[in-house]
C-alpha cells in the first residue's frame, strides 16, 4: 500500500491531462496524416536535463538540511548532558528544564519550517525565544557551579544550533532557480503537443492496439521527474516521502537514555 501512494505521488492529475493531450495531437496527426521525424535531442534538451539538474539540487538542499537538522540535535543533546553530568548536584528539575527548553525549541522549529512562507516572522520570534531560553539555561547552570571553560564550551553548542538553524531557514526561505522551473514546465505542455507528428511517424511501425503507448509513456516520464523534482523542492511541507521530519517529542524521550552507569570491565 506504501509503495502504491508513493507510485500516486509521481503520477497525478497532471499526468493524465499531458498525457491525453499528447494521445489527442498524436490521433490528429494521424488523422490528417501529418508526421514528422523529429530529433529526440530536443527533448533532453529542453525537459530531461534542466529536470535532473533542479532534481540534484533540491536533493542536495535536502541533504544539506538534514545536515544542519543532526547539527541541533546533536549540540542539543550535549546541553543536556552537561546539565546532569557535569554539575556536582543531581537535579531532576533542571533536567525537567532542559527537555522543555529543547522540546520548545524543535517544535518552534517544526511549526515555522511547515508554515507558509507569509507566517515564517511570527515562528521566527518563537525559535529565538527558545535559543533565548536555552542561554539562559546555560547561565542559570554557571550559577549552580558548572566551571567557566565548561559554560563556555555550552555556548559554543548554542551558537553551531543557531548556525545551523539559519542554514535550514535559507533553505526554507529560498528554492531551486524559478526560471529553470518555468522553462521546464513551458516545454512538458509544449513538447507532448508538438511531437504529435513524430508519434504518429512511429506509430506505423507499431500494432494498432500500441500506436498511443509512446506518446503516454512519454507524457508519464516528463510529468512524473517534474513531479519528483517538485516533491524534493520543499523538504519540510511533509508531502513526499523524502521530507525532513522534526520529531521534538521522540528527541525529549530519548535524551534520558544512556543515563546509567557504565560497568566497568572486569
Amino acid at each position: 500500500m506504501k509503495r502504491l501512494s508513493s507510485l500516486f505521488l509521481i503520477l497525478n492529475r497532471k499526468s493524465l491531462i499531458i498525457s491525453l493531450l499528447a494521445v489527442a495531437s498524436t490521433w490528429l496527426s494521424l488523422r490528417f496524416n501529418i508526421v514528422a521525424d523529429f530529433p529526440l535531442t530536443l527533448i533532453s534538451t529542453a525537459v530531461v536535463f534542466p529536470i535532473v539538474f533542479s532534481i540534484g539540487h533540491a536533493y542536495k538542499r535536502r541533504e544539506n538540511a538534514l545536515d544542519d537538522y543532526g547539527t541541533i540535535k546533536a549540540h542539543g543533546r550535549a546541553i543536556f548532558f552537561a546539565a546532569r553530568d557535569w554539575l556536582p548536584d543531581q537535579s531532576p528539575a533542571r533536567l525537567r528544564h532542559a527537555e522543555r527548553v529543547l522540546k520548545e525549541l524543535l517544535v518552534s522549529c517544526r511549526d515555522m519550517f511547515k508554515s507558509p512562507l507569509s507566517e515564517m516572522p511570527e515562528y521566527e520570534k518563537r525559535v529565538y525565544a527558545a535559543f533565548s531560553s536555552l542561554s539562559l539555561f546555560v547561565k542559570r547552570m554557571r550559577e549552580d557551579g558548572l566551571a567557566s571553560g565548561e559554560c563556555s564550551r555550552c555556548n559554543q553548542y548554542i551558537s553551531k544550533m543557531v548556525v545551523s538553524f539559519e542554514s535550514i531557514k535559507h533553505i526554507y526561505q529560498y528554492r531551486t532557480p524559478r526560471t529553470l522551473r518555468a522553462f521546464s514546465d513551458f516545454f512538458i505542455v509544449v513538447l507532448p503537443l508538438l511531437y504529435g507528428p513524430y508519434f504518429a511517424h512511429e506509430a506505423a511501425a507499431y500494432a494498432p492496439a500500441l500506436m498511443y503507448v509512446m506518446p503516454v509513456l512519454f507524457a508519464l516520464i516528463l510529468v512524473g521527474l517534474d513531479n519528483i523534482q517538485d516533491h524534493l523542492e520543499d523538504p519540510f511541507d511533509q508531502i513526499g516521502e523524502d521530507d525532513v521530519a522534526i520529531n521534538a517529542e521522540k528527541f525529549v524521550d530519548l535524551l534520558s537514555c544512556g543515563g546509567e552507569e557504565v560497568p566497568k570491565a572486569a
